[in-house]
């Protein structure tokens, strides 16, 4: 389940900042999991990304594939 979610939190987090967390520390020279890309995100960032969560979420309770999830 946690691959799971990681899985799809990189997924957003492409969409949203055209990286995942982990390319994200490491561009910033950070080892381990913290801090979140998220938690330097601005007011807006955050709106759309709890858009897409929500989103994301509608269309994995429609059984909609991860690759056509992707194109929304």
């Amino acid at each position: 389940m946690a691959y799971t979610y990681a899985s799809e939190a990189d997924i957003l987090n492409m969409a949203l900042f055209g990286k995942t967390a982990p390319q994200w520390r490491n561009e910033k020279g950070i080892s381990g999991k913290t801090p979140n890309i998220r938690d330097f995100a601005s007011a807006e960032e955050l709106v759309v990304l709890i858009n897409l969560e929500d989103t994301n979420a509608d269309l994995i309770r429609q059984e909609v594939p991860k690759i056509e999830r992707l194109k929304y």
